[in-house]
């Protein structure tokens, strides 16, 4: 059995190929190619002459994570009829892994047709991750849960500005837990109303009282004691030059309309992500049978697994997320900290992570699993205690989506679920 391994060094315009057959001797002279439509036909062609000429069963196509420039020409390759009968198998390298590869094949130039054959020779070497076929009808809904994703990260980012420029403005506001959301409308709505921090501590208790029920439609129970601790926040906030102050107020209104602009396109991809979701329904419903994981979670997990039928078992699943731990060990010492491996599927992690600590608060089981990694972390209680719940709740998804049955906590283990 013949195998070719074809390294591929992507760039914004180019790529440059390197082939090589299963000796390591190059069987078509290195080339370049533009990186469009008319040069993925040419790599497709040649790949194909060279597997013809060499009587090839097996071809590996390999290339590093560059952003989006090898997202076309993957799906290109793994769909393309002249490659089908060769049985491609495309990997997609992180760049550490291939820069750690080059430096052990001594002091070789930096240039990107090395950078291909290094890539190539990779392949040869084995131990590869596993090629997972590409399943097309989840790559919409992954664009979908990946703009999401984006526009909630800068809403994040948004109001972390927003905070910092609010305790130049109203220092006493942010020290203070006045309000128990500086986002809510009472808060956002302070300045438009009063202008300074003085025209608060110097305004009269009622009149404040009179705003906060007004602007928080009387869902304060005690607004004496709200307009109180305001006007004592005030009285403690450093004052402004007039001038910061004017530039102060321009910047709080401009954030406030970013993020009221984000939070309206975040709930319209999610209305686009529901009719989305109509396509996976059974991947659904398996996902929101568990309480805790709703429609975001289940679309984001579905369209990043892409076909639970690509992975053997929960552990493959765990590896393609990134969530599985390194090990240390030298003669007799075994190191009991060890470091996650975050090397695979950012989002799927993202998404693993945020169902754990869903299920951490709604099961019983996740609940008392967490609370004991808790208390056993040395450092960092929180976080080691949420990846590894995150870790146990791979097996209880993969599980519910091979088996396609509802989750059943009254289920013994092994039977419906694997919790």
């Amino acid at each position: 059995m013949n195998k070719l391994y074809v390294g591929l060094d992507l760039s914004l315009k180019d790529f440059k190929v390197s082939i090589i057959d299963q000796d390591g001797a190059v069987v078509t002279k290195p080339f370049a190619a533009t990186n469009d439509l008319y040069g993925a036909q040419v790599l497709i062609d040649t790949i194909e002459g060279c597997c013809r000429r060499f009587n090839a069963s097996t071809v590996f196509i390999g290339y590093e994570s560059t952003s989006v420039y090898g997202w076309h020409l993957q799906h290109l390759l793994a769909d393309s009829p002249l490659l089908k009968p060769y049985h491609p198998n495309i990997i997609c390298f992180n760049p550490k892994i291939i820069e750690r590869f080059k430096e052990s094949l001594g002091n070789l130039p930096k240039n990107d047709h090395v950078d291909a054959n290094t890539i190539a020779e990779r392949l040869r070497f084995g131990r590869l991750p596993k090629s997972c076929p590409v399943d097309f009808r989840y790559l919409a809904l992954q664009r979908l849960t990946r703009h999401r994703f984006h526009i909630v990260d800068n809403l994040v980012r948004e109001k972390s500005y927003f905070l910092s420029n609010l305790f130049l403005k109203f220092s006493g506001l942010c020290q203070e837990k006045v309000f128990s959301n500086n986002f809510g409308a009472v808060a956002t709505e302070l300045f438009h109303e009063y202008l300074t921090v003085e025209d608060i501590a110097t305004r009269s208790l009622d009149d404040l009282i009179d705003f906060i029920m007004e602007h928080g439609k009387k869902h304060f129970d005690n607004p004496e004691a709200t307009a109180s601790a305001l006007k004592e926040a005030a009285r403690k906030s450093y004052r402004l030059n007039p001038s910061v102050d004017n530039s102060l107020n321009f910047v709080f209104r401009s954030c406030l309309e970013n993020m009221k602009a984000l939070d309206k396109q975040k709930k319209a991809v999610e209305k686009a992500i529901e009719n989305e979701l109509s396509f996976f329904n059974n991947e659904y419903l398996c996902l929101t049978s568990v309480k805790g994981i709703g429609p975001v979670i289940a679309a984001g997990l579905i369209s990043e697994i892409g076909g639970i039928s690509r992975f053997d078992n929960d552990n493959a699943l765990a590896k393609f997320s990134g969530l599985y731990w390194s090990e240390y060990q030298s003669a007799d010492f075994v190191a009991d900290d060890t470091y996650i491996k975050k090397t695979g599927n950012v989002y799927l992690r993202y998404y693993f992570v945020q169902a754990a600590d869903q299920l951490r608060k709604y099961l019983p089981e996740y609940t008392s699993y967490y609370s004991r990694k808790f208390k056993e972390s040395k450092t960092h209680h929180h976080k080691r205690a949420l990846v590894l719940t995150a870790r146990k709740a791979v097996r209880l998804i993969f599980a519910l989506l091979h088996d396609e049955k509802l989750y059943n906590p009254s289920a013994r283990k092994g039977e419906v679920d694997i919790t």
